[in-house]
């Protein structure tokens, strides 16, 4: 082979050197670009699972007064439920929903609009059971909350969201997760509980048709009046505690939207 002038070497090998890093480059900005075309669907993913979580939350925070027995008429109406779910969500968001003038992506203000009206409607149907005295588990939770919630909405839009749990502490079917699920809870639950807010874990997917998004949900102390300890004492649902602790992954919303 005959020998390369040390010119020609040192230009070939820079030719090169600026070769790889051209091919890095574009890599680099091929990815970016991916992440920025679906930035309106990923940010809509993730505002319809805070507000489907913030009126799971909201039942939460009133579980004490729908299932006081002592009383009647508790007041926990659709109007009151919508006020204090859009407090809620303002402070994970920083968006105030009753603002039409506040930025949230085009394709997101119906699907946010209409998934409130559908949690109102669940909240409606249980004013019966709710205002009657003399009854202490009314069968409103955040499970029943959010499957019926998550049913209709989706009944409605074709979207895809759901709440769904770990197999541990699976209780009802419905809220079972399938296979990429189950793969992303196991290693949700590995990590540990960060304070603040949940960070959604979200890919593309079926081949670029498809945007998946979790946002995982830890167990408060609230929660564990019904999955904590002791373990196997039936709770007021009727069903038994799991022995959940504090800061443990309980689950996750996930929610599934179609890529053009």
């Amino acid at each position: 082979m005959p020998d390369v002038p040390p010119l020609l070497r040192h230009l070939s090998l820079r030719f090169t050197l600026m070769a790889v890093l051209s091919a890095s480059i574009f890599a680099s900005f091929s990815t970016w670009g991916r992440a920025q075309d679906h930035e309106q669907e990923r940010e809509t993913s993730h505002l319809l699972a805070i507000l489907f979580d913030s009126g799971r939350l909201v039942v939460g925070m009133n579980q004490e007064l729908i299932n006081d027995a002592s009383k009647g008429n508790k007041g926990f109406t659709p109007a009151v439920f919508e006020k204090q779910v859009l407090k809620v969500f303002e402070q994970r968001t920083g968006i105030n929903l009753s603002n039409s003038s506040d930025k949230v992506p085009a394709m997101a203000r119906p699907l946010l609009d209409r998934l409130l009206e559908e949690s109102k409607k669940t909240i409606e149907t249980y004013q019966t059971p709710i205002n009657i005295p003399g009854i202490r588990y009314k069968g409103l939770i955040p499970a029943t909350f959010g499957t019926e919630t998550a049913s209709r909405f989706q009944s409605w839009s074709g979207i895809y969201l759901r709440q769904i749990a770990p197999e541990k502490y699976l209780r009802n079917a419905k809220n079972k997760p399938d296979q990429y699920e189950a793969d992303v809870l196991k290693a949700l639950a590995e990590q540990a509980s960060a304070a603040g807010e949940a960070q959604p874990k979200w890919e593309i997917t079926d081949g670029g048709h498809t945007l998946r998004l979790m946002l995982p949900l830890y167990y408060s102390k609230a929660c564990l009046d019904c999955h904590g300890e002791p373990k196997g004492q039936r709770d007021i649902t009727g069903y038994p505690r799991e022995g959940a602790k504090e800061g443990e992954l309980g689950g996750a919303i996930s929610v599934k939207l179609p890529l053009k």
